[in-house]
């Protein structure tokens, strides 16, 4: 591992803490932008004093124009996209802010990747294939959370074919990030559990993944104790600041980790539940989680071993494989403590579905960094047991 090269990537400025969003109109200056679009939902947009409120107060301090979109969906299709590219060339705008959770900020991204690298962002799905800059994109950031304000990825679902894709590019990075977690103070208990579960599996993937290196082990360790300290806290009380507070350090530190380590079947898997049930990310995250790692964990049992330590459970006297496996098992209490279903069966799946997603999981950008190689009948099986769970 010493003596292998890796490269390490993030937005080039990241504020963090409360009231951090006063700081966008100033930022936003100094990056020269005269006239960006906004892009997140109707939600978000109409909250008192929320995020998109407090960010427009801070804008309009510093003298910067704006246009807005609202239309931000979960699991953001092409239609979104297309609808953000237009708004910018008709109100002649200049660049992007991105305010909300994941979805907001791959609206954004992928609204970027059309405008500057050709409008059929199907033919640019995969991993660095975009030849020219986005335009100039700040991320502030309203779940902890997806990390996506931090990182390369850009998810998008075909609405054609209800096929979710990744791309997966150095120039979809923020210029700048915002982590505020006061603006996190209202989000709603089920969607703090999805997303925090989405944060956790974005810590436990690069932790196992063939790319890990020492400094993403440091922040996959980090996030995991964080996760464990403060999701269950900030599910049953979303106004304790010190848990959102946690989890935003911890969705951070994920988000940087997966950003240079990658991630691994877990992802590649949820991608294809999500796109062909539309369910939330987070929690076809957690429903793949202890089901892929299953599966993952003869590639390195003593990674895993590790896991169950950093989750704090009690390894003392046990074997290896005895103590991988409780690492297995802290994963599902996690996600049962929180309120995740058990089966993919509450997302609507359905067996007869299961060899094209397994066949188009192992063609997702997230696949080629999984510590175990599978076939399509392996990731079949997978599908199967998070289905048959009880």
């Amino acid at each position: 591992m010493s003596e292998r090269s890796f490269d390490f990537l993030m937005p080039s400025v990241n504020f963090f803490g409360p009231n951090v969003i006063q700081k966008l109109g100033e930022r936003a200056k100094m990056l020269g932008m005269q006239k960006p679009v906004i892009v997140t939902d109707h939600f978000l947009e109409t909250l008192p004093n929320g995020a998109v409120a407090q960010a427009l107060v801070s804008l309009q301090k510093a003298g910067v124009d704006y246009v807005i979109y609202n239309g931000v969906e979960a699991n953001p299709k092409i239609h979104n996209i297309q609808a953000v590219k237009a708004l910018y060339l008709k109100e002649q705008a200049d660049s992007i802010i991105t305010i909300g959770g994941g979805s907001a900020h791959d609206t954004g991204k992928g609204a970027g990747i059309i405008l500057t690298n050709g409008d059929d962002i199907t033919q640019l799905a995969g991993i660095e294939t975009l030849n020219n800059p986005l335009p100039p994109l700040i991320a502030v950031n309203t779940t902890a959370g997806t990390g996506s304000e931090l990182t390369r990825h850009a998810v998008i679902t075909n609405e054609a074919t209800h096929l979710k894709f990744v791309v997966v590019s150095w120039r979809n990075i923020p210029l700048v990030s915002f982590n505020d977690p006061t603006l996190m103070l209202e989000v709603p208990a089920s969607l703090t559990a999805a997303t925090g579960m989405d944060a956790f599996v974005q810590a436990v993937e690069p932790y196992v993944s063939i790319d890990h290196n020492p400094i993403t082990d440091a922040q996959c360790i980090e996030a995991i104790k964080l996760i464990e300290s403060s999701l269950r806290e900030a599910v049953a009380n979303g106004h304790n600041l010190d848990a959102r507070t946690k989890m935003v350090e911890a969705e951070m530190l994920a988000g940087m980790a997966f950003n240079n380590a990658n991630l691994g079947y877990v992802h590649a898997m949820a991608h294809q539940l999500g796109g062909q049930y539309d369910a939330p990310h987070g929690v076809c995250c957690a429903l793949l989680l202890p089901y892929v790692e299953q599966y993952n964990l003869i590639a390195d049992p003593t990674r895993f071993a590790e896991l169950a330590e950093i989750m704090g459970e009690n390894t003392t006297g046990l074997s290896t494989r005895d103590a991988a496996e409780l690492a297995i098992k802290a994963m599902k209490q996690l996600a049962e403590d929180v309120g995740i279903p058990r089966s993919i069966k509450a997302i609507g799946s359905k067996p007869e579905d299961f060899a094209m997603m397994a066949e188009n999981a192992l063609q997702d950008g997230n696949a080629f960094s999984n510590p175990r190689k599978g076939t399509k009948q392996d990731i079949i099986n997978i599908f199967q047991a998070a289905y048959d769970a009880k």
